[in-house]
């Protein structure tokens, strides 16, 4: 795909200073512009560039003023930034306009779907599955029976939605991410062996919720297992049976969280963190990457460490966590001081 400057001004309700019909195909960092690609200049860590950049064209912020001639065409905007952002989502919108169904596919006859579907080779749609507008479904996708989707629902290669999964409006879900699959339970049994107990419930995602790659959302033993608006899951994360996540809440990669736990709504869960089940996590919470969660947490707090404890009180006491071999030295150094005492007044 091909843009002018001019074109790319009027996108942006920027001012063109230079030539307007210089075309660009691809985005770059201004300190690797080439011909044909598009950059741009906000941090004035950078400004050096904006003279020996190649790019064909730049965006800058309307007080730009060039110190010397420049070879890149340049589209003056009120926030360079703000602008290269929203033509960032305007490209990924235009590259991800796909539509029509590829073949070899599989669409049940009782699907329902609205307009602009994308379905790409080699996916399969279910029994009684409805799917809204604007719908993109990339190839090797699965989707169970009876699964509803929203408009402008997108899943990459490789997803996998299970049956009775729903999903709400403005959702993605990314290569290999797995909805809906079993919740982990067995009951033990006398003799050391364990009898699977049916996972009858299903998964709900609500509106506006990304979910990253390889990221598995288990269905409800009964009930739910709900994802509520806005949140935002990284990849490799583990959501068990019966889980509700707050609207509003991230989780960063490689974080689990086991059954039956309830999440607020408006928190920030580092990496690798492990939570507990059946606990209930409060709004706003904050924990840091790598803590280890096994008890109730009220709203606001803050915590790091495994078990994990208030973030201050983990700061301070990490000073006295590295300096241990020391402290042991220097309380070893006391008993001595007061043994030889001790034994100074007994002779």
């Amino acid at each position: 795909m091909k843009f002018t400057a001019e074109q790319i001004a009027g996108i942006l309700e920027g001012e063109v200073v230079g030539n307007p019909m210089a075309e660009v195909s691809r985005l770059s960092k201004i300190e690797e512009g080439a011909e044909g690609s598009l950059t741009f200049l906000s941090n004035p860590k950078y400004l050096n560039y904006i003279y020996s950049t190649k790019a064909s064209v730049t965006i800058v912020n309307d007080t730009f003023v060039p110190e010397s001639p420049l070879a890149t065409t340049l589209i003056k905007v009120q926030d360079a930034y703000a602008a290269f952002s929203k033509l960032l989502e305007y490209y990924n919108q235009v590259k991800l306009n796909k539509s029509g169904i590829e073949q070899p596919s599989f669409l049940s006859q009782s699907v329902k779907y609205g307009d602009d579907l994308y379905l790409g080779s080699f996916s399969y749609v279910g029994q009684h599955v409805v799917l809204g507008e604007n719908v993109k479904i990339y190839p090797n996708c699965f989707i169970g029976d009876n699964v509803v989707m929203g408009d402008n629902v997108i899943l990459f290669a490789g997803a996998k939605i299970y049956s009775e999964t729903i999903i709400g409006n403005n959702c993605t879900i990314h290569s290999g991410a797995i909805i809906g699959a079993d919740g982990f339970g067995f009951a033990p049994n006398p003799d050391g062996t364990y009898t699977k107990i049916p996972q009858i419930g299903n998964v709900i995602i609500e509106d506006n919720v990304d979910i990253g790659s390889c990221t598995t959302i288990d269905r409800a033993t009964m009930g739910s297992t709900i994802i509520r608006k806005g949140v935002k899951l990284d990849n490799q994360i583990q959501i068990a049976h019966n889980v509700e996540i707050g609207e509003n809440t991230v989780i960063a990669a490689q974080t689990g969280v086991a059954g039956s736990t309830k999440i607020g709504k408006n928190g920030m869960i580092g990496g690798q963190v492990g939570i507990s089940g059946h606990l209930t996590i409060g709004n706003n919470v904050r924990i840091q990457a790598q803590s280890g969660v096994g008890r109730n947490i009220k709203d606001n707090e803050i915590l790091q460490g495994s078990p994990a404890f208030g973030y201050n009180d983990f700061s301070k006491s990490y000073v006295h966590f590295r300096n241990l071999p020391k402290i042991v030295a220097e309380i070893e150094e006391l008993k001595k001081q007061i043994l030889n005492q001790k034994n100074g007044k007994n002779g």
